[in-house]
């Protein structure tokens, strides 16, 4: 990687632990179509993971429920040809719910840890979330004595991770969760964008607490990256006219400066002194350099003074999501 597109690196909230401002998420690699409309071989999501290893970042995003494992198959097979995690590389991983129960107590948390070690090929992690409890079958499971958090934390002291995270979706299930437990860092996605500032209050929040703030679907679910008029989806779903109207009025701005919206809509989390590490989504090799090129690409006063004026929404943008478990 050209050292004029490394990314800078910060620190983890309070934990001491260093990290890249692009952070690569791996839920393209592990081929989930219903998601994001198209799929990823597993050739190509192993040559995805060499390049971020070798790549301008020393941060990398993961999950259970990413394609149903074959997020982390891929991980580990590459993991393994090199020996282990490049030095000074940070992998974010998370707790997932019981696929058959969506039970969130703290055996299926222990569970979901040992499966994706064991996939990786990693006796740890460097950071390890609590990952989207709007869809336990209880929710008490998961903030009660001897739940979900509490493994977690035990997970912690048992060496097992070096921090530890609440990653979700829905503000109302994260906010009172947030409020009780002292989180090391947290990550909110698709809710903090170009055209829709709904997790503001909730950053706001985790920032004045010292918890890090990871955010991660800068692009709004790729529509950002890839323009509108080939990729007519917002949030994981197909679009309607009037879901793709405020994005169209920032794409405009953008071809008027002649800048790529792909690189505004990262650099819009990226300048935001509140966020720590923007998660960027990543299936295929060459996007790792696209987006590295997409942080430092130049972009003039004039594109955020006139994204200023234009109206963003405040409503959760997944609230009409037909989510589909992954398979």
């Amino acid at each position: 990687m050209n050292d004029v597109n490394r990314i800078e690196e910060t620190v983890l909230g309070q934990t001491g632990i260093k990290v890249s401002r692009v952070c690569f998420g791996t839920g393209p690699i592990g081929s989930m179509p219903e998601v994001y409309g198209h799929g990823i071989t597993a050739d190509e999501g192993k040559d995805t993971v060499r390049a971020i290893f070798s790549g301008p970042s020393n941060f990398m995003d993961t999950s259970r429920n990413y394609g149903a494992g074959r997020a982390e198959e891929r991980i580990g097979a590459v993991v393994r040809e090199m020996g282990g995690l490049p030095e000074g590389f940070v992998l974010s991983a998370k707790l997932d719910r019981d696929p058959e129960t969506n039970s969130f107590d703290a055996s299926a948390m222990r569970r979901s840890l040992e499966a994706s070690l064991k996939t990786m090929g990693l006796d740890r992690v460097q950071l390890l979330h609590l990952h989207d409890p709007e869809y336990a079958a209880d929710l008490d499971e998961v903030t009660r004595s001897g739940g979900a958090i509490e493994e977690l934390y035990k997970m912690k002291e048992e060496g097992l991770c070096d921090a530890v995270g609440l990653a979700a979706g829905k503000t109302s299930v994260m906010m009172p969760i947030l409020e009780r437990f002292p989180f090391d860092a947290m990550i909110t996605h698709n809710r903090f964008t170009l055209v829709n500032r709904h997790a503001d209050a909730m950053i706001d929040y985790a920032h004045g607490k010292g918890i890090a703030v990871l955010n991660a679907a800068p692009f709004a679910g790729g529509v950002f990256a890839t323009g509108s008029a080939s990729n007519p989806r917002y949030v994981y779903q197909e679009a309607s006219e009037a879901m793709l109207a405020p994005i169209r009025a920032v794409e405009a701005v953008c071809d008027r400066h002649g800048v790529p919206a792909g690189a505004v809509a990262l650099q819009f989390s990226m300048r935001d002194p509140r966020i720590t590490s923007t998660i960027c989504g990543v299936g295929k090799a060459e996007q790792v350099s696209g987006v590295a090129a997409w942080a430092n690409t130049p972009v003039p006063d004039a594109v955020w003074e006139e994204l200023s004026t234009l109206e963003v929404e405040h409503d959760d943008p997944e609230a009409t999501r037909n989510y589909i478990p992954p398979s």
